[in-house]
């Protein structure tokens, strides 16, 4: 029975549902949670940049774990930390105490994040048919969390959040390392190359630009359609929507990934957060804006991951990949430091419609950088099929 479990199907559906599922219910609502806490706005965007602050000066270490361990042994260890760290957070009332626990949790979620996509690219299974879990995972994460919030009470959120960190372990201890992740002898080289990669750099600032915008924005969408009276169980349900709403990018990125150019697949994902914001910004219909959101949000954000995954295949030698992953994820964080705390600071004082405004007109910087972007077309990686 274990032998069959050993590799098999269910041991990755296991874990990438259950990672995806655990990371939605902790943090989908987080604004909402707070702001109804009393928190102020600027209060939510302290606590959310803390995170990705911890995440960003965690990252390259966890990144570099991986490069030299047994990238299952380095994810146990960090899943089996975030549990514990979910059971403290049930419990912080006041600011510092939330800060502390929402960071370290995210840290360690976020931590695994490139690890999780590599793996996903590197098994046995198709890619698609490994993340599509992923997918389903935060879409009915994210609707679990309003239900639970709604219906039972909102510190019971962690306590689910507990039980799918716990799934996902089951899941991830009967997965194997797949052969390119498995621990290489250590060396004295460095990975100074990706200093002067230059065209890795310049890829850097236009993944921090998109990577940051999107990540403010998920924090604040749900409290956006809370402010426009929707009810919590509401937003949820829209959201795990637009989480389902990748699928099909998912399910057929076998289809078109290794079929267009890198170029043309980060002007496409820029182009539809560019119209997403557009709508926020004029305030159009909410129809509209829920339909915007179930078409552009978490489908931008499921592109712009493969992208990632087949722009640093591109650009960097394979036993640097990982950290090169880490070190896109860890100014990703940086970049959404800065962009949470400013759009808590525009709130505070202002509207979500000149929030996205302005966001509006940074990712048109971004895309303009795209189109002066010189990367192959990377169609020769192969990554998805």
């Amino acid at each position: 029975m274990l032998k069959k479990y050993k590799n098999s199907y269910l041991s990755y559906f296991l874990m990438y549902n259950f990672y995806y599922l655990s990371w939605a219910v902790f943090s989908a609502l987080i604004s909402v949670y707070l702001l109804d806490k009393g928190f102020k706005a600027s209060e939510v965007s302290l606590v959310v940049s803390t995170s990705f602050l911890t995440s960003m000066l965690a990252q390259p270490v966890i990144g570099v774990l991986s490069d030299r361990y047994d990238v299952k042994i380095v994810n146990l260890v960090l899943f089996i930390l975030a549990g514990v760290g979910g059971l403290y957070f049930m419990y912080a009332s006041h600011l510092i105490s939330i800060i502390i626990g929402y960071s370290f949790v995210l840290t360690l979620i976020n931590g695994t994040n490139p690890v999780m996509e590599k793996i996903a690219s590197s098994s046995p299974y198709q890619y698609g048919k490994i993340r599509i879990w992923g997918t389903i995972g935060y879409a009915i994460g994210s609707w679990l969390a309003g239900t639970i919030y709604d219906f039972i009470a909102p510190q019971a959120i962690f306590v689910c959040f507990i039980i799918t960190m716990i799934l996902c372990i089951i899941g991830l201890l009967g997965t194997q390392t797949p052969h390119d992740l498995v621990k290489k002898e250590v060396t004295n080289e460095k990975d100074h190359h990706l200093i002067h990669n230059h065209q890795y750099l310049y890829y850097l600032v236009i993944a921090c630009l998109f990577q940051g915008l999107t990540n403010m924005a998920n924090t604040y969408i749900p409290s956006m359609f809370h402010h426009e009276g929707l009810a919590v169980g509401v937003v949820s349900t829209i959201l795990s929507f637009a989480v389902l709403c990748e699928a099909p990018i998912v399910l057929f990125s076998h289809k078109f990934m290794d079929k267009l150019a890198n170029k043309k697949l980060l002007i496409i994902a820029y182009m539809m957060i560019i119209v997403q914001f557009l709508c926020y910004a004029f305030n159009v219909a909410m129809p509209f804006q829920v339909i915007i959101t179930l078409l552009t949000k978490h489908p931008s954000g499921m592109l712009f991951i493969m992208i990632n995954l087949k722009v640093v295949s591109t650009l960097v030698d394979e036993k640097h990949q990982i950290t090169a992953l880490a070190i896109v994820q860890t100014l990703r964080n940086l970049s959404s430091i800065v962009f949470q705390n400013i759009a808590g600071m525009i709130l505070d004082v202002s509207t979500y419609q000149i929030l996205f405004m302005i966001s509006v007109i940074i990712l048109i910087v971004g895309l303009v950088l795209v189109l002066f972007f010189k990367i192959p077309d990377g169609n020769n990686q192969k990554l998805f099929n």
